[in-house]
């Protein structure tokens, strides 16, 4: 497996940032429109839907790595023709509204039968949050085991805070900082933190053994394309000050 060498220069400095045009966003005019705000405000990488003619949609716009996420392994295969540099099973908030999870056994199947169709693709799984934490960490050493490169958290959907401003962002991103900081102490791989994370706790993912963030509703719901390049600048900043920052771990 070769990685992406940005994405992993990034890892490496632990001040990745991946930015999510969204799981079912299909619509090429505003995933580009997302893209091009990701690569000017500095982000590392982008992750969009898995079809084949967005990722070339894509390609022709940027030289930043895409990350192409989905649940159906075979659906990957031809999302990888098409230009894309690595791979995710997941993104599984949008499906948790629908009523449906994602138990460890299912997630490994679908890691399994993904490095079997695909040995070289750089491969990042996440691990869903509806499992305790000890699961969590449990499947993650399972992941690594059967071919994962990266282990991505989340949570941020199922959190709702009770309090504003800064102190509702924090309480937002607990459950995938705590997954952060339990997984990257367990596993010897990069771990994205991702799910409800704001500037205010991207340095706190850091803090916490992340090796970088994922974040898109904080952009990809913006309609403003100079917001959306503001917001990821903020996000960068704040990874740049965190991954510079000695943090006692």
């Amino acid at each position: 497996m070769t990685m992406h060498p940005k994405l992993a220069l990034a890892l490496a400095k632990k001040n990745a940032l991946k930015v999510i045009s969204g799981l079912n966003n299909f619509n090429s005019d505003r995933v580009c429109q997302i893209v091009k705000a990701a690569e000017a405000g500095g982000a590392t990488f982008v992750d969009i839907a898995v079809e084949p003619s967005l990722v070339k949609d894509v390609r022709r716009i940027t030289n930043l790595p895409i990350c192409v996420s989905a649940v159906e392994p075979e659906l990957f295969v031809t999302a990888v023709e098409a230009g894309a540099d690595l791979i995710e099973i997941g993104n599984f908030d949008s499906f948790y509204a629908q009523g449906i999870r994602f138990e460890a056994e299912e997630v490994l199947a679908l890691t399994k039968q993904t490095r079997s169709l695909l040995p070289e693709i750089t491969l990042s799984v996440t691990v869903p949050h509806i499992l305790a934490l000890d699961e969590q960490v449990q499947l993650a050493e399972a992941l690594v085991d059967a071919g994962a490169d990266i282990i991505q958290t989340e949570g941020g959907t199922s959190v709702k805070p009770v309090n504003p401003g800064v102190q509702g962002l924090i309480e937002k991103a607990t459950a995938t900082l705590a997954a952060a900081h339990s997984i990257s102490h367990a596993v010897n791989i990069p771990v994205l933190c991702a799910s409800g994370l704001s500037s205010v706790t991207v340095p706190m993912a850091i803090a916490a053994g992340a090796s970088g963030v994922g974040v898109g509703s904080a952009i990809n719901q913006l309609n403003d394309e100079v917001a959306m390049v503001a917001a990821v600048r903020s996000l960068t900043e704040a990874l740049a000050q965190a991954s510079t920052n000695k943090v006692i771990r």
